[in-house]
């Protein structure tokens, strides 16, 4: 940018464009064409103030990244980022009261509900809020914000605990909730106390032994693996999409429908594009004591036909299959401070899997079974093989291969709201039905 005195005001110059902006008119040349504004330019000291039009129809017409100014939301948005419009509206007020959040275009939702409030969080990098209506019926206030993209709902004292639903069409998601008032409490200070019971006789002999806590194992923690990251980029598509950020993209919708629905701890092994090796990504599944991991990756071949999902497990070497064999013979025995021992299983770090690789093959093929549902499998669904990933992580493991980058058509469509959504649910329903399986008790 420079002063232009012939123009009385500024050249604003970027690869080879240009912008004359005087400081005297209500317009300026954009590449030789005059566009008109509602102000003419002010000079403050040694700053320059410029009509906020002054963005959408000087600065977009030569810059190479897209630029939508929003008025009515107060929104730049520079570049192709996800933006969700989001209108919220009371239908009835009841009670019950029933509210409708729609969020255009399709985007993945999810949601929290209790008896003081509801929250909706839009799977998108900023929302778009139309002004959200009065408060009405069981409902306080609504508040919608770009600095989040979450929708908080804050209900009064009668209300009792809503029920939430979502549905999507192709062009939206709707999500609808319905506040009933709470149950009435009922009192029970006028009722006569209950009769006492008779007092039990004395145990005679000697105490019953203690009975063991049953323990079985629980899902309470799970490690979700977006491969690669930083200077590795994994499989770039033809229009230059890399498997890197599809990874990070699923994996962060999928904690979050999990960590919503299931009330399970979900820890990243990255949250953002950094290199992580694979013992780094073993080492977190371990020592954060998870009790499952799943690795998320997009595949490329050496053909574009090539398409689908595709789910692996862990192919076990001679040293693995012998590992797996021996790991309840290798044991240490150490004494524990209330007296008696404990074993310890021992095993070498990456030889972690083998003791796992009979439920790791039983999560793998739920998750073929539930993807398969949600769209096209790749020519080998279900596979094994020898994955560095997998063999240090001390618990039931399973990676799935999203899609084949190298397809031009799965490279456009794996970046769509629509695709990606029925990736995560199908991922989610399959952790569903192993969840289920790790905690049934076992059969006698």
């Amino acid at each position: 940018m420079r002063d232009d005195a012939l123009a009385g005001g500024v050249t604003v110059s970027y690869k080879g464009r240009t912008i004359v902006a005087s400081a005297d008119q209500p317009m300026a040349s954009v590449n030789g064409r005059v566009v008109t504004l509602p102000a003419a330019m002010a000079r403050v000291g040694r700053r320059l103030f410029v009509p906020v039009d002054f963005i959408a129809r000087a600065v977009a017409p030569i810059y190479d990244t897209p630029i939508d100014l929003r008025r009515a939301s107060r929104l730049l948005i520079v570049g192709n980022i996800r933006v969700a419009r989001v209108t919220t509206r009371i239908d009835a007020v009841g009670p019950p009261t029933r509210a409708t959040i729609e969020v255009t275009p399709a985007l993945l939702v999810s949601q929290a509900a209790d008896a003081g409030r509801v929250l909706v969080r839009v799977e998108a990098d900023v929302i778009d809020p139309a002004p959200p209506p009065a408060p009405a019926g069981l409902i306080d206030q609504i508040q919608t914000g770009t600095q989040t993209t979450t929708v908080a709902i804050a209900l009064n004292a009668r209300a009792g605990t809503p029920r939430v639903s979502t549905t999507t069409t192709t062009e939206s998601t709707r999500v609808t909730i319905e506040v009933p008032l709470a149950a009435p409490s009922q009192d029970t200070s006028t009722a006569p106390p209950p009769p006492a019971l008779p007092a039990l006789p004395a145990p005679t002999g000697p105490a019953p032994p203690a009975l063991p806590a049953l323990s079985g194992p629980k899902l309470q923690t799970m490690v979700i693996d977006p491969g690669h990251g930083g200077d590795d980029n994994g499989v770039r598509g033809p229009k230059g999409t890399l498997e890197k950020q599809v990874a990070l993209e699923v994996a962060r919708k999928l904690k979050t429908l999990i960590e919503t629905r299931l009330g399970v701890r979900v820890v990243m092994t990255r949250d953002e594009d950094r290199s992580v090796s694979p013992d780094e990504r073993d080492a977190i599944a371990n020592n954060s004591k998870a009790d499952l991991f799943l690795s998320l990756h997009a595949n490329g071949a050496p053909s574009a036909d090539v398409k689908g999902t595709e789910v692996y497990y862990l192919r076990l070497d001679r040293a693995g299959e012998e590992a797996r064999r021996s790991t309840a013979a290798t044991e240490l025995v150490l004494p524990v401070i209330s007296g008696g021992t404990r074993p310890i299983d021992v095993i070498p770090w990456d030889l972690a899997q083998a003791a796992h690789v009979d439920a790791s093959s039983r999560f793998a093929s739920m998750l073929e079974e539930e993807l398969e549902k949600r769209g096209p499998m790749g020519p080998r669904p279900l596979q094994q093989a020898p994955m560095r990933v997998l063999s240090g992580a001390n618990m039931p493991a399973a990676l799935v291969e999203i899609g084949y980058l190298t397809s031009a058509d799965q490279e456009r469509s794996i970046q769509s709201a629509d695709v990606q959504g029925g990736l995560v649910q199908g991922i989610y329903d399959a952790i569903v039905r192993f969840r289920a399986f790790l905690e049934s008790p076992p059969s006698q």
